[in-house]
Formats: structure tokens, sequence, C-alpha cells
């Protein structure tokens, strides 16, 4: 009696390989760490800067002595004057803050979470070649093809419930902090934002992958490679995801994230089938 094996499609392979990432991304620790990091860090913003921006005791002041000539020691820490602003600010805002420069505001809100998304993705491809279990896995069943777009969707996957979570801990940590929720952008227009940040996170975790296969086992080398190359499109998210996002941005983020995860999912195939595996 004659033997025949069934070939598997794509359709299969991609079942198959995603089923596989989804189930080691879900049960691996590192996922809910990042999580909890992303949870965390907006409460502790916001209640700190609260706290260290109240106004100086002028007494305590006058009597201090001013370490630096010209610092004005009376001066509190620059404090968030919304709730919203630990997710973004509104266009105009964001425009005049990139041509003013950086500040706490603009620094440390939910754009952050685009460089936690780089240790993510880079731990879980460098945890493949450095276990043998990419090698493997592309000797006996999987293609290269497959790998690379179950893992830009699996990266996608976690960035975004990275930025779910951020967005929940700054309304836990706003209301917390006393902070306000009014803004001058509309509920539709929030949702707008913060779907605009999910779309975009596509872009960053492409990037992330390609920096990935190319240092393979050496995840340092991979996470600071993604983070160079993330610092160069830090600036650029407050324009392209303001508070008073709408449609546009929604398909500008949606489109931006589809061509890079093309294009960089290209390239890092052409980087899996030229380079060695180990």
């Amino acid at each position: 009696m004659e033997a025949k094996f069934e070939s598997q499609g794509f359709g299969k392979r991609l079942k198959s390989m995603l089923k596989v990432d989804f189930r080691r991304m879900f049960t691996t620790p590192l996922l809910y760490i990042m999580l909890g990091v992303s949870f965390v860090i907006p409460i502790l913003v916001l209640v700190m800067t609260t706290m260290m921006g109240e106004p100086a005791d002028p007494v305590a002041v006058t009597s201090a002595v001013t370490p630096h000539p010209g610092v004005d020691a009376t001066a509190p820490m620059e404090a968030f004057e919304n709730v919203w602003q630990i997710i973004g600010s509104v266009s105009g805002d964001a425009a005049s803050g990139m041509a003013g420069g950086m500040s706490l505001t603009t620094m440390c809100n939910i754009n952050l979470v685009y460089f936690l998304a780089a240790v993510l993705v880079c731990l879980f491809v460098s945890e493949d070649f450095r276990s043998g279990y990419a090698k493997n896995l592309f000797t006996v069943r999987a293609k290269k093809t497959d790998y690379v777009i179950s893992k830009t969707l699996v990266g996608f996957v976690g960035g975004a419930l990275m930025l779910l979570c951020f967005f929940l801990g700054g309304m836990i940590g706003g209301a917390v902090a006393g902070l306000p929720f009014e803004t001058e952008a509309t509920a539709g227009e929030l949702v707008a934002c913060i779907v605009s940040k999910v779309f975009l996170m596509a872009v960053f975790v492409a990037i992330f992958l390609a920096v990935s296969v190319a240092a393979k086992q050496k995840s340092w080398l991979s996470i600071i490679g993604s983070l160079g190359a993330s610092m160069l499109l830090f600036s650029m998210i407050p324009m392209i995801t303001p508070l008073d996002s709408n449609l546009v941005n929604i398909v500008m983020c949606f489109a931006g994230g589809a061509l890079f995860s093309v294009g960089l999912g290209a390239v890092s195939n052409l980087i899996l089938n030229k380079t060695s595996l180990v």
C-alpha cells in the first residue's frame, strides 16, 4: 500500500507557527514582566511628579544654598497638568514641543512603551537562536517566511497589550494623583489616538525583528540596535499620534505599519536566508 504524505500549504504552516509562538509568548514570564512594567510606570510618574511638583517652602528655600549659580531653587519639578498628558498632547502642543525641545511631559509618556517593546521582541527572538529552536524549526518544517510573519504578528500583539496596560496605569495613576481628566480632545479623538499608537507599533516591531534576526543570539546587540532605531523615530510619534487624532492618523499609522511589516519583513527573510542560523 503506497504511503501518501500530505504537504502543508502556507495557511496551515502559518497557523501552526502562530499557535506555537502565541503559546510560547503567553507562557513566558517575560511578557507579564513587561506588561507589569508598562502598567506601573505611568502610576509612578504621575504620582511622583505631582508630589514633587508642589511649590517649595519659601523659608526653606531662602535659607538653603543654591548649588548652581543662575538656577532657580524655588522652581518645582515640571508636573503634569492633566491625566491625558501621560498619553500625549494635542497637535499644536506636539508641534511646539518638538520645536522647543523635549520636556518631562513629552518624554515620560506612553511613547516609552515603544522602547519597552524593543526589549520584549529582541529577547523573544534571540531565545529562539540561543536555544537552537530556530535552527531545528527551519530544518524540520517551517519556512523562514512563516517565521517572520508569525514573529511580526506576535510582537505586534505583545506591544499592543503593553500600550493598553500603560493606558490603564495612566488612568489609575491620574486618579490617585488627583489630576483632572479634562482635555481639549474629544472622546472620539482620544480613541483614535490610542488606535493610531497601536497601529504604529507594527512599524517598530518590524524594525526590531529585522535587527533581532541579524543579531540572532546576541540579545544585547539586538536591543542596542533596536533602541537606537527607536530614538530616531521617537520625536515623530507625538506629531503622528496626537491626542486629537482622527481617521487620517489611523489610516496613516495603519498604512505605515503595513508597509514596514512587508518591506522589513522581506529584509528579515533575506537575512535569514543569507546568514547562518547560529
